[in-house]
């Protein structure tokens, strides 16, 4: 059976991320088996732990860890040294003696995101916890490079000149959320293959670096979203899961074992690629079919057209009829590239988030989870299909937190965050 449970929602060197092995250079970068090494991976581990767990005394940090209480002591220390931890109030009056728990330091170290999308592009400086301090969006009606790297250079440059000067000496890098092939589908957004053909000749993390004066990680866009509802979500908990993005273009990502899986060539989760029945009997990619586009399209026929986003659009009581139609248009090749999935990899579950408001996701999913039932899914175990928790800032979210993860992760991959949820 379906289970729609609805769980709550360079400096001066640019690098380019290939897989969850590879991190950022950085004094906290684990070398060999040396002792530096081993010290940098048990200050890794202590932070993750408090990451995930809250604020925690001496003491149990070294429970959960297995350090020894000095062992502990001597990081913690080096931690509240550099800023990376703080202490909090002392707790008195509860079982056992008084004691101090520590905590990360919200703005210890700062992350920078940035996303290049087909229809916008969008800004976040985010904290040690992944909190957004600052975010920007600038929209336009398609992805002309030279016209987005003027916009680039100017509005990411004026956010690094209005961050305070010592949250600004505390960003440890940069991360950029893109299409794979920003190049591709000129057609189904009105343009010219010449229009977009100069984004191949980009080297994007060398233009950035050159910016910020930052180390620079690119992701896929879908593949970003997905580490964000990993890391500061709470819908996707699976050992394995799909991972579906709904955006201008559709998208998605792959959890194995517990872990975000890019593939060797970065294109796991190509789910845009897939073909799909068409109702006249072919076949096409469900990127025709199941993305925000023709959604697009039919709201501006509407009369609805601002540069503001889908989901917002969506709010006029004139885009109830456009929006029921393009579900109902999308659901079912949603639901086939689903049932095509769970047929080559025994998933748990599948989570889909877009670029809409949680009530309108609801909506879609709803509509996806009605198709999926209708099929003869004979063979195949079941599936649980949720909905995302981050929305529409997922791509740029999960850009600027990839950063974080990957320079402070004790063994340098992204994991499922383990989430307590009902059955």
């Amino acid at each position: 059976m379906l289970d729609q449970s609805d769980k709550p929602q360079a400096r001066g060197r640019a690098t380019e991320a290939r897989s969850g092995l590879k991190t950022m250079q950085g004094e906290h970068q684990i070398r060999g088996g040396d002792q530096f090494g081993l010290r940098a991976y048990n200050k890794r581990m202590i932070l993750n732990l408090i990451r995930q767990s809250g604020a925690l005394p001496k003491a149990e940090i070294a429970r959960l860890t297995g350090l020894s209480a000095q062992a502990v002591s001597v990081i913690v220390n080096a931690l509240l040294k550099e800023k990376l931890v703080r202490k909090e109030k002392k707790v008195r009056g509860k079982v056992g003696q008084p004691h101090t728990p520590i905590a990360l330091n919200a703005n210890g170290v700062l992350s920078l995101g940035v996303k290049i999308g087909r229809r916008s592009l969008e800004l976040m400086l985010v904290n040690f916890h992944g909190q957004a301090i600052e975010y920007k969006r600038f929209a336009y009606l398609a992805p002309r490079q030279k016209e987005v790297a003027v916009l680039l250079r100017r509005e990411l440059s004026a956010l690094l000149q209005d961050t305070d000067d010592l949250l600004r000496g505390r960003i440890l890098g940069i991360g950029v959320a893109m299409p794979g092939q920003i190049s591709g589908w000129t057609d189904i957004m009105g343009l010219d293959p010449a229009d977009l053909m100069d984004w191949d000749e980009v080297d994007v993390a060398a233009l950035i670096a050159e910016i910020a004066d930052l180390p620079v990680e690119i992701y896929n866009d879908a593949t970003a979203a997905c580490a964000a509802e990993m890391v500061l979500g709470s819908a996707l908990t699976f050992s394995s899961a799909l991972y579906i993005y709904v955006g201008t273009f559709i998208g998605g990502g792959v959890v194995i074992n517990g872990q975000l899986f890019e593939g060797s060539q970065r294109n796991a989760g190509a789910i845009g690629s897939m073909p799909v029945a068409t109702p006249g009997g072919g076949e096409e990619q469900i990127i025709r079919q199941g993305s925000l586009f023709s959604l697009e399209n039919a709201l501006r026929a509407a009369g609805i057209d601002d540069p503001g986003m889908i989901a917002d659009r969506l709010g006029d009581p004139r885009a109830a009829q456009a929006f029921a139609h393009w579900r109902q248009g999308a659901a079912r090749p949603i639901a086939q590239a689903i049932a095509a999935a769970v047929s080559v990899i025994d998933f748990e579950g599948v989570v889909i988030d877009a670029m809409l408001h949680p009530p309108q996701l609801e909506a879609l999913v709803q509509d996806v989870g009605k198709a999926l039932r209708g099929m003869d899914l004979t063979g195949t175990s079941p599936v649980a299909l949720r909905h995302g928790s981050i929305g529409p800032k997922a791509r740029v979210c999960g850009a600027a937190i990839l950063p974080l993860i990957r320079q402070f992760s004790p063994d340098q991959k992204l994991l499922v965050k383990k989430v307590a949820t009902a059955a």
